[in-house]
């Protein structure tokens, strides 16, 4: 269906009678700057709601004979929490007013506390805040990938072979896609236990474009073609590449290409072996991302925001106060002094001094990498984590935002050498040389919102048993309707309009 014919379709379904099903959708502004507001939570019944994406946006659906409601409550951190009806909801633009909280005379304060007092305290209570009980967590997890190759150039300068010539090489530069676009949305259930995971996936879909891993398969295919017809099986190959080089048997190559391609009887005996044990990308994907994610919370000992180890090296202030879940929070800005890194909010339960979210960014690339005609850095490392308090007292994650970026070059001579060992002298046989310079950035981006919270103990976590042949649906483009009857964070206008264009 096309997005005009599906647009029109949903007018012509609000306009129908009201038994029919109800599509609700606005978008949410700051009232004073007039800037979308992310992440907020729109109730719209008893345990039945969804939060605004990233560009302020939310939809829901209210299905055929479901009671009405009175009023659609939309909430967030530093805004009242305001009743709309549906009226105002359908199709339109809701502005909320900023609210600036005193919370000096609503809360009793033994002392007032300086800054550096609050930082130190909140540092004592982290092992008693952080909750180290086995959890299952209902989740949804999105996860973009956005790629941009800025530039492909192999250099061609020599080659011996006739059909790797300057023609094939520029064809492989050119069939690279310059950018792209991954995007995944899981919904599951996560077990969590002293740094081990589990994941049971429900429902996921992939968005992306198979052409272009089609197009790298048909490349690597055709120069497997070219190297067997070229080179003789008593050869070795010489790959330098500046002062680097490495010396590689033929034969052992050829029997690899051989062993890939396995015969039908090799593959049905392949089947069989793994039969019990299926090794699903998806359910080992999910719990790598989650290992990702959860290892960069601010308080983990490895993770880049060293705000924790090394608090020395920022500046706090006390901005003031605000509310979190009808809680108060002290507000904390840090910024950098000397050699760190981050400039960020704190929000810190005025109480028990937990952390219930955290804005971090960083101010300069993270790592400078450059040796001999290679270059790494990571340029972006930003994002929001929020804490939600279980019922044993503890704070767990509850909702991640995180943007994590790349940026890499190689500008370095390649020359691919044949030498045959029963040729005397110098035995070249036959030479590629490239100049290669390539550059490309990367962006991953996180978002994870975290609907339930149970309290387990270890025997029900070792008893799950994962179901790893679960696959994601795949869509070369996207439909509104994968998510129906689940309360799932609405897609960004990019993910709306993605579509795989068709091939000439």
């Amino acid at each position: 269906m096309s997005r005009l014919h599906y647009t029109l379709s949903m007018v012509f379904m609000m306009l129908t009678s009201v038994t029919s099903a109800q599509a609700i959708s606005s978008k949410l502004l700051d009232g004073k700057t007039k800037k979308p507001i992310p992440y907020a939570t729109i109730q719209y019944g008893e345990n039945r709601g969804v939060i605004t994406n990233e560009e302020g946006t939310f939809s829901f659906y209210l299905e055929e004979g479901e009671q009405m409601l009175d009023s659609v409550f939309i909430s967030s951190m530093g805004y009242s929490k305001t009743g709309f009806s549906l009226a105002q909801l359908r199709d339109s633009v809701i502005y909320l007013k900023p609210r600036a909280i005193e919370l000096s005379g609503v809360y009793l304060f033994d002392k007032e506390l300086g800054v550096d007092a609050i930082i130190e305290k909140m540092k004592e209570r982290l092992p008693e805040n952080i909750n180290k009980q086995p959890i299952k967590q209902r989740y949804f997890l999105r996860q973009s990938i956005f790629g941009n190759i800025q530039k492909v150039d192999f250099g061609f300068e020599k080659s011996t072979i006739e059909e790797l010539n300057k023609e094939l090489i520029d064809s492989i530069a050119m069939a690279i896609p310059r950018s792209s676009s991954h995007y995944t949305e899981t919904l599951g259930d996560f077990y969590k236990t002293k740094g081990a995971y589990k994941v049971n996936v429900l429902k996921a879909a992939e968005l992306y474009d198979k052409k272009n891993i089609g197009s790298f398969e048909d490349l690597g295919k055709r120069m497997e073609t070219m190297f067997k017809r070229n080179v003789k099986p008593d050869s070795y190959l010489k790959i330098k590449s500046g002062i680097f080089s490495e010396k590689v048997q033929v034969e052992e190559m050829l029997e690899d290409l051989e062993e890939e391609n396995a015969t039908a009887e090799d593959a049905e005996a392949i089947k069989e072996e793994i039969k019990n044990d299926t090794i699903s990308g998806l359910v080992d994907g999910q719990k790598h991302i989650f290992d990702e994610l959860l290892g960069e919370v601010f308080y983990q000992e490895d993770t880049k925001l060293d705000l924790i180890d090394k608090t020395r090296r920022y500046e706090f202030e006390l901005a003031g106060y605000a509310e979190i879940d009808e809680t108060g929070v002290y507000v904390v800005d840090f910024e950098p002094k000397g050699k760190a890194d981050f400039k960020g909010r704190l929000f810190i339960n005025i109480e028990d001094f937990g952390v219930m979210r955290i804005d971090f960014e960083n101010v300069k690339n993270l790592r400078n990498f450059r040796l001999l005609g290679i270059y790494y850095r990571e340029t972006l490392y930003k994002g929001s984590m929020q804490f939600a308090k279980l019922s044993n007292g503890k704070y767990d994650l509850k909702f991640a935002d995180f943007n994590f970026g790349r940026w890499f070059r190689m500008d370095r001579p390649l020359d691919v050498i044949e030498k045959n060992k029963n040729v005397k002298g110098r035995r070249k046989q036959n030479e590629l040389r490239l100049n290669i310079d390539f550059r490309m950035a990367n962006t991953n981006k996180w978002e994870l919102v975290v609907f339930e919270n149970t309290l387990i103990d270890q025997p029900t976590f070792e008893n799950y048993k994962e179901d790893k042949s679960k696959k994601a649906t795949y869509m070369p483009a996207y439909n509104p309707e994968f998510w129906d009857g689940y309360n799932i964070m609405e897609p960004n206008q990019a993910i709306k309009e993605f579509t795989v264009t068709a091939e000439n």
